[in-house]
């Protein structure tokens, strides 16, 4: 998965930032002190406000008369912004993240099979097979979790439907971190449940790749649980 992250003082002074919301330096409704951030980032006051406009573009910072800038609440924030996600993700395992992950996903990817299995084209499922194969090659945790994403990504884009391409960003930013925790720690192989969605895609059969995926998802919101 290729994320594009802002670059330069600019870029470092937003995450900066936005990882002190994160991490609850800065806490929802706190008003933030800029010439404090201003010193302790040695950033100009020009970056400062620049990277300000970038995370009130997020939803995560507002600016009001006589109050000044200051942090919103979570209701508030962008959640399907990539790099909120990514955010929240870095900000170390969140249980509660990760189970509103596993509810979304459950809602979307069962269905995403379905299509994928009425209109998949044969370079699609090409592609899907040789995800499936980097998967059962990968010798290391790094090697999995970018095949095992590759082949959800593959799976979206196998719907022909650019809403869900779309939303499988948001899905794959989660789903690494998740990956890393569970590939990382349970003792367990992520093939058998992939083919199992494959075959069903490659049957053209709709209905076994909705119920195939629904239990991988399952399986993963499961093996979360165990962590727990």
């Amino acid at each position: 998965m290729n994320e594009k992250r802002l670059r330069g003082v600019h870029g470092q002074t937003v995450e900066a930032l936005a990882g002190r919301i994160l991490a609850g330096e800065i806490g929802e409704g706190d008003t933030l002190d800029l010439p404090a951030l201003r010193e302790e980032l040695d950033v100009s006051l020009t970056a400062l406000r620049e990277a300000l406009k970038v995370l009130s573009a997020k939803g995560m910072i507002d600016a009001r008369q006589k109050r000044g800038t200051f942090v919103q609440p979570r209701s508030s924030w962008n959640l399907l912004d990539t790099d909120v996600m990514r955010w929240q993700t870095q900000a170390g395992p969140d249980q509660g993240l990760f189970g509103e992950l596993t509810e979304m996903r459950v809602i979307v990817e069962p269905a995403a099979a379905r299509l994928a299995a009425e209109r998949a084209s044969d370079a699609d499922i090409e592609a899907l097979s040789a995800a499936l194969d980097r998967m059962d090659a990968a010798r290391d945790l790094a090697a999995t979790v970018r095949a095992d994403l590759d082949f959800h990504r593959l799976l979206m884009a196998a719907t022909h439907n650019t809403f869900l391409t779309q939303v499988e960003r948001i899905i794959a930013i989660g789903l690494a971190e998740r990956d890393k925790l569970v590939h990382g720690t349970v003792d367990d192989d992520p093939v058998p449940s992939h083919r199992e969605v494959l075959d069903a895609i490659k049957a053209r059969d709709p209905e076994a790749a909705y119920e195939a995926m629904r239990a991988l998802v399952d399986k993963s919101g499961a093996d979360l649980d165990r962590l727990r």
